[in-house]
């Protein structure tokens, strides 16, 4: 459960009367943004009040008729995703700070500069984006930004996403803890068990991850991995 003193106010006017709850300004964003919050991580409290600050609560009477459910959950989702949430100018900024890394950590992973095929730093990203005076927006998913950002960092600096598909065979001492962890790493194209346990598969992945898989994978088999790169997409 979230503390109240970290919380803040959510809140909406819906049926003319107003529904008030004390939420994690960090999860309630994402809950706006479609993640999915897990109600204990979102809530300071499970009470729907018409006033938090003075501590009076919203009849069951009212709330039946403004959301047709005395569910909490679905209440909560509503109240969040379609009102206010009331966070200070220094959450809000923190959170901008958090989303642009994210975004910029993204780019990264993803883009690489057609000059060399390799890919930006973050830094470098993030200089980009202060340069071009990207606008992150705080109420909208760090994906769904990745394509305005790209378009305004360009002229900037030289980046494209691309992507590649990867031949991996583990051997069978690793192979049942490695396969679960390759499936995590991109999107599996084929994979296949070979007569003596080993696993085999073909994973497509951005070309900017290609490191952090080989490091991975040759950390987890102790170098006993085989990686080949099977085509650019």
């Amino acid at each position: 459960m979230v503390s109240v003193e970290k919380a803040v106010i959510a809140k909406i006017n819906k049926a003319g009367l107003k529904f008030e709850l004390l939420v994690d300004p960090a999860k309630a964003m994402d809950l706006k943004t479609g993640k999915e919050v897990p109600l204990d991580d979102l809530l300071a409290s499970q009470e729907i009040f018409e006033d938090s600050k003075k501590g009076l609560r919203a009849s069951a009477a009212n709330i039946g008729k403004a959301f047709g459910t005395t569910d909490i959950g679905k209440i909560a989702s509503i109240i969040v995703k379609d009102g206010d949430v009331q966070i200070t100018t220094d959450q809000r900024r923190e959170m901008l700070e958090e989303k642009t890394k994210a975004i910029a950590s993204l780019i990264s992973k993803r883009g690489v500069n057609p000059q060399t095929g390799i890919p930006h730093p973050m830094d470098r990203v993030l200089r980009s984006m202060e340069q071009a005076k990207v606008h992150v927006e705080l109420e909208k998913r760090v994906e769904d930004q990745i394509e305005a950002v790209l378009e305004k960092i360009q002229p900037i600096i030289p980046i494209k996403f691309e992507k590649m598909q990867i031949a991996i065979k583990i051997p069978s001492s690793f192979a049942g803890k490695a396969s679960s962890v390759v499936r995590s790493l991109g999107t599996l194209v084929r994979e296949e068990w070979a007569s003596d346990g080993g696993y085999i598969c073909m994973l497509e992945i951005p070309s900017g991850i290609q490191q952090e898989i080989y490091t991975r994978l040759n950390d987890m088999t102790h170098g006993q991995v085989e990686i080949k790169v099977i085509k650019k997409i």
